[in-house]
């Protein structure tokens, strides 16, 4: 027999009151958050409370998530990640590693028995809904002073949740910090390592890691002509349909805090020249202004 769930993450701020929930029926369903979280603790935190409540049971276990991030690092990533010590290629801290390290035990020989479905989220998804309606109604609990319900769970089920803090590292996404000072790289090829960083499907995957690079004041024209904000990129924002190469055409500093960044976007079906301002502020630097014109 194969128990199918859904499991979903909220936070209201992000990071701010956060909440999870999964949910297989009116029998069965949990839900809890923090007083201070983000979206992706609350994804992470449901499929882990769900897989800690339903690991004495027999059952297979397929789980509708509508976060890629979450399925990915479970199933793609978590691998790579142990053997480097819960470093990532770029060298960077695991984000939410705690959280990570606890679904890699639950996970330990289940890996068989457990699926894991993308679905889109808000798209009338029963059991997604659900789980969406009790991790919103958690998140919204803690904001107001109160504790969540918890709901039934699963009967005869034990749960050991880790500590968890927003990123659990203090200076993400800094890919630097850990250089000797004659290895530091000049602003400007830090500058270029960060706009790369945004091109790959583990950055895209992350919305806090995403809203760590782009600056409050966010803007971007794209190639479209349509005009971009902050918020509206990070509701949408996610893996790229295919590949992108960066060449650098050119990157100049109009200011001491300011890095003016032009390249060239190539992917099989076109080439796009695309500028970058990135300004610098206490906690590194971060994108202000992006723009693209595609090439005839």
């Amino acid at each position: 027999m194969t128990i199918i769930a859904a499991a979903d993450g909220s936070a209201l701020g992000n990071p701010g009151p956060a909440g999870w929930g999964w949910y297989v029926d009116d029998a069965r369903w949990a839900s809890g958050g923090w007083a201070h979280g983000t979206n992706n603790m609350g994804e992470l935190m449901a499929v882990l409370d769900l897989l800690q409540q339903s690991a004495h049971l027999d059952d297979d276990l397929l789980v509708f998530c509508d976060s890629r991030y979450v399925i990915d690092a479970i199933t793609k990533w978590m691998p790579g990640w142990k053997r480097n010590g819960w470093v990532k290629k770029d060298r960077k801290p695991v984000l939410n590693v705690e959280l990570m390290k606890a679904l890699d035990e639950a996970m330990q020989g289940r890996r068989d028995r457990v699926r894991f479905e993308w679905v889109k989220g808000h798209a009338g998804h029963e059991l997604n809904e659900a789980a969406d309606r009790l991790a919103n109604a958690a998140a919204l609990a803690f904001k107001e002073g109160r504790e969540p319900e918890a709901g039934p769970g699963f009967a005869g089920s034990t749960t050991s949740h880790p500590a968890a803090a927003v990123g659990q590292v203090v200076t993400e996404p800094d890919l630097f910090s850990d250089l000797d000072e004659e290895q530091v790289p000049s602003d400007e090829e830090q500058v270029i390592a960060l706009e790369r960083a945004l091109l790959t499907d583990e950055v895209r995957s992350d919305r806090a890691s995403v809203a760590a690079l782009l600056h409050p004041q966010w803007q971007e024209v794209g190639a479209s002509g349509v005009l971009w904000e902050r918020e509206a990129l990070l509701e949408r924002i996610g893996p790229l349909p295919s590949p992108v190469t960066l060449d650098v055409l050119t990157v100049s500093k109009p200011a001491p805090d300011l890095v003016l960044l032009v390249w060239r976007a190539s992917t099989d079906e076109r080439t796009t020249l695309r500028s970058s301002l990135w300004t610098r502020g206490r906690g590194g630097w971060q994108q202000l202004f992006h723009q693209g014109t595609h090439e005839a």
